[in-house]
């Protein structure tokens, strides 16, 4: 992989952790756009730069053992850290879970980007949109019928 090619796949990232991010915009929730896009591209940036370095030459004369998952393992514990920093609890209730979940989720968006896994990538975000925005609307008619 060239530097031009995983630049390429950080600004993929970036980009559909961005259309994530401004769904959450829409609803007026705390980590919005930028975060979104911020954490894949993150996610994506550390991704790539795993299998750019196992790519450097004569790595294995040196006897350095290299693995790309366990920099991905790093990244899903690290972000996993920062979701639990969006969850506030007040009133007996949990607030911030789906915005933490939808971190997470960029996340794993940004870790696709990161190895090339376009389809994936799109797909995810794809259903991550339509998890967010549809179940919103499913959620607010179960209430509206509970109400009633």
């Amino acid at each position: 992989m060239t530097e031009f090619e995983a630049l390429m796949r950080v600004i993929l990232a970036a980009t559909l952790g961005g259309a994530v991010g401004i769904e959450r915009e829409l609803q007026e929730k705390g980590a919005g756009l930028r975060t979104h896009a911020l954490v894949a591209l993150g996610a994506a940036l550390f991704t790539t730069i795993g299998i750019l370095l196992i790519d450097i030459p004569h790595v294995d004369e040196a006897n350095v053992s290299l693995d790309a998952s366990r920099i991905i393992a790093g990244i899903v514990g690290g972000v996993g850290f920062l979701g639990g920093a969006v969850v506030f609890r007040g009133n007996d209730r949990a607030r911030g879970l789906t915005t933490a979940a939808g971190i997470w989720a960029v996340t794993g968006i940004g870790i696709a980007a990161g190895l090339g896994a376009y389809v994936l990538a799109v797909g995810a975000t794809v259903l991550v949109l339509t998890i967010l925005y549809l179940l919103m609307l499913v959620e607010r008619q179960i209430g509206m019928r509970k109400r009633e």
